[in-house]
């Protein structure tokens, strides 16, 4: 059966990078690209002028598909649309905000359009708008999180049965979790922290070796009890003093300026105590700081081994 992400995106695995913020850049998402699956760059907190010439390198360093993630509530985000539809990027991927207003605009340019969606309700209403593919995101991911498991979230849209590919993101670290999610019914899969922790990511030294000695309990959430404002990251400093704050009630603003350049702080520059280290909860399985191209021969290797043993399961 013809697996309708890969056609959608002519690549060759059903797998997509997710579009991490500072570390999302053309060198990673050429290698990603390169590998058989589809890179993202990363718009989050960058300027228009930077897009534009990571767009460009990307485009020099790969001839394959790679696209563009874009915050919709960043305060530039017109600019940033601007530049996607003058490069004619092949996609976009959407979060933190209504991606409906946008999607004409991007058509028009040719641009897909995927937007990634925490619950059925949001699913339903872009899906109704034309959007090509949808990411659903369960709170096993690293990042900025919605309230449901991927399991559920993944049983709640796949009954939806939609037209369009369904791609699953949150936890999703090796073969068996690909494989996982196709058995289910998804088309694809969005895989973030695995790719943050490769030869070509430009995440600092200590965030990658912090991840790869964490273990499955090493990650918290912040900013859970605050409706659309949860963030999974390695437990630090900062988690703990943040937890604080919101435990005693500190108003959302004064929260929102105390982890205000965190992110950047942590993944960046390598500040372990103060900064944010962005990752999924699924941290067993990240073991070592591989290319691109060997992560992408891991997964595909074990995802073919699993669904070869799914065969011979009984029920």
């Amino acid at each position: 059966m013809e697996n309708r992400l890969k056609k959608l995106l002519n690549i060759a695995y059903p797998i997509i990078q997710g579009g991490m913020a500072w570390t999302s850049d053309a060198v990673l998402a050429a290698a990603v690209a390169n590998a058989g699956g589809a890179g993202i760059i990363g718009s989050g907190g960058r300027t228009a002028e930077w897009v534009h010439a990571e767009i460009a390198k990307a485009q020099s360093l790969t001839q394959k598909t790679f696209g563009v993630n874009i915050m919709l509530m960043a305060p530039n985000v017109k600019e940033i649309l601007e530049v996607v539809c003058q490069a004619r990027v092949a996609f976009v991927t959407t979060g933190a905000g209504d991606p409906v207003p946008f999607i004409p605009q991007l058509h028009a340019a040719g641009v897909k359009v995927i937007p990634v969606v925490p619950n059925v309700t949001l699913a339903k209403r872009v899906v109704a708008a034309g959007v090509d593919a949808l990411v659903i995101e369960g709170l096993e991911g690293g990042g900025h999180i919605g309230n449901q498991t991927t399991m559920a979230l993944l049983t709640n849209v796949l009954r939806e049965d939609f037209s369009v590919p369904v791609i699953a993101a949150g936890g999703i670290t090796d073969g068996r979790g690909v494989a996982a999610a196709l058995l289910m019914g998804a088309d694809g899969v969005q895989m973030g922290t695995r790719f943050l922790v490769t030869k070509e990511s430009p995440a600092h030294a200590k965030a990658k070796a912090a991840i790869v000695a964490a273990t499955d309990t090493d990650s918290v959430v912040t900013g859970f009890s605050r409706t659309g404002r949860g963030v999974r990251c390695l437990s630090n400093a900062f988690t703990d003093a943040y937890h604080a704050k919101e435990i005693a009630g500190v108003p959302d603003a004064e929260l929102d300026k105390f982890a205000t350049g965190t992110n950047r702080l942590g993944i960046l520059e390598g500040d372990l105590v103060q900064g944010t280290v962005m990752c999924g909860e699924s941290l067993n399985a990240i073991t070592d700081i591989p290319s691109c191209q060997k992560v992408m021969e891991r997964l595909v290797a074990e995802a073919r081994a699993t669904l070869k043993r799914a065969d011979t399961i009984s029920i």
